[in-house]
């Protein structure tokens, strides 16, 4: 067998052995390296791991986790949370509403699906319990939204597929990202609210008017965190900052909310931050590098070239390998994270997607969207096992409501796919170059 078919094996071997994705691309590509160039050229894997995360837009991926953390920290999901169910009141599925609602917008502040969903699992799951809801359908459903934070800017997942993919514009995705990002959450919505309705979850009591009169009080302590969007895509739209200089402006404002306005955060707790803020970026940053070696090497010996053109010439339907590829892509996201599933996939998907001509900003949403159904589709659901965690479920009892919900967030996929311009308009509404 060719040098390139011993480094894919060694990937796939390693992975089913349980090795860590980080190290299973690593030694892998080692192997690449060993068997079809010389034991010699082994001496570049420090310049390559360097190399791969020595890149200025990748800053704001840490930056992206510190904020998410802040923002968790500071009590702002149990006031959104406060906001929303004073504003929809007391009716069947209304907390599946301020759930996923709420999942969105705390998205809009982290950019991170499992960081998201601990935290509005940790304020609603309670509540919805005490409601009537049954715990693998809330674990479930708050799973499914917060899979929307890939989608609805700041995504890291979409600040990654920019550094991997030359040439587009993270702004254009980050606005590229947002209706879709909306129309998946509402998808999820449809069948949480008719499931809602026909079990009787929760009671169907119009709001009285002295409900009303609590949803001033409520919205002016969500106002600081409604306003971190605002506050982050305004000031990219304006031109005030860059993507990264916003994951610093985001930091900066999450602190002052914590610290002065809800007064839910100390100097302690942020320094405590800061750790596992370096953590958990520690252990991306660790995957991104070391995929450095196992990029270099498939470049190196023509595996992603080979791939790419053995995927070309399965079809010359273009609409028939797109489908091909989302399948693909969705079963990686049951798998892997994103982070691993970019860093794997686009060098062989880049050419194929340059083949067909298929927009660049577009395919990156439909690639997020995919792996935003991985994140709560078993076996290796992230968002679902955190939920379950909170729950103090098994993800077996989640089954049957995430197929339910891979179905909905699914139609949502293929509406982007048949009418791109759902991802497009806006981009190009705000002048953002999408072609």
């Amino acid at each position: 067998m060719s040098p390139d078919v011993w480094m894919i094996l060694a990937f796939a071997g390693l992975l089913i052995a349980g090795v860590p994705v980080a190290f299973s691309l690593a030694l892998s590509g080692a192997v690449g390296i060993v068997l079809g160039l010389s034991p010699d050229m082994l001496a570049t894997m420090g310049t390559n791991t360097y190399n791969s995360i020595a890149k200025y837009p990748l800053i704001a991926i840490p930056l992206f986790i510190l904020t998410g953390l802040i923002f968790e920290r500071s009590g702002v999901a149990l006031r959104l949370v406060r906001f929303a169910q004073a504003l929809i009141g007391p009716r069947h599925g209304g907390l599946a509403l301020v759930a996923v609602l709420v999942c969105m917008i705390m998205g809009g502040m982290s950019g991170s699906g499992p960081a998201d969903a601990a935290a509005v699992a940790m304020v609603m799951l309670p509540s919805m319990t005490k409601a009537g809801y049954p715990k693998p359908f809330s674990a479930t459903l708050i799973a499914a939204s917060a899979s929307t934070a890939i989608l609805i800017p700041p995504s890291v997942a979409l600040i990654l597929y920019s550094i991997v993919v030359p040439g587009v514009d993270l702004r254009a995705l980050f606005a590229a990202g947002l209706f879709p990002g909306i129309l998946a959450g509402l998808a999820l919505l449809v069948p949480a609210m008719l499931v809602s309705k026909r079990y009787g979850w929760e009671g169907g009591t119009p709001i009285e008017w002295a409900e009303r009169l609590s949803v001033r009080s409520t919205f002016k302590q969500a106002i600081p965190a409604l306003f971190a969007p605002v506050l982050i895509l305004g000031g990219l739209r304006s031109g005030l900052f860059t993507p990264t200089e916003a994951a610093v402006v985001a930091v900066a404002y999450g602190a002052i909310v914590g610290l002065f306005l809800t007064r839910e955060l100390s100097l302690r707790d942020l320094w405590e931050l800061l750790g596992e803020a370096a953590i958990i970026s520690g252990v991306v940053m660790l995957i991104i590098a070391l995929a450095g070696i196992f990029a270099w090497a498939g470049t190196m010996l023509g595996t992603f070239r080979h791939l790419a053109e053995w995927i070309i010439s399965l079809t010359d339907n273009g609409v028939l390998l797109l489908i091909l590829v989302m399948l693909a892509v969705l079963v990686a996201g049951m798998l892997l994270d994103a982070i691993s599933i970019y860093l794997i996939m686009m060098p062989i998907l880049i050419p194929v997607m340059q083949h067909f001509e298929w927009n660049p900003v577009w395919f990156g949403i439909l690639l997020a969207m995919n792996i935003a159904i991985g994140q709560f589709t078993p076996p290796v659901a992230v968002n679902l096992m955190v939920t379950t965690e909170v729950a103090k479920i098994r993800l077996e009892q989640t089954i049957g409501w995430a197929l339910l919900f891979v179905v909905a967030m699914g139609c949502a996929l293929a509406l982007v796919a048949i009418f791109p311009a759902i991802a497009l308009w806006l981009p190009r509404v705000l002048g953002y170059n999408v072609d």
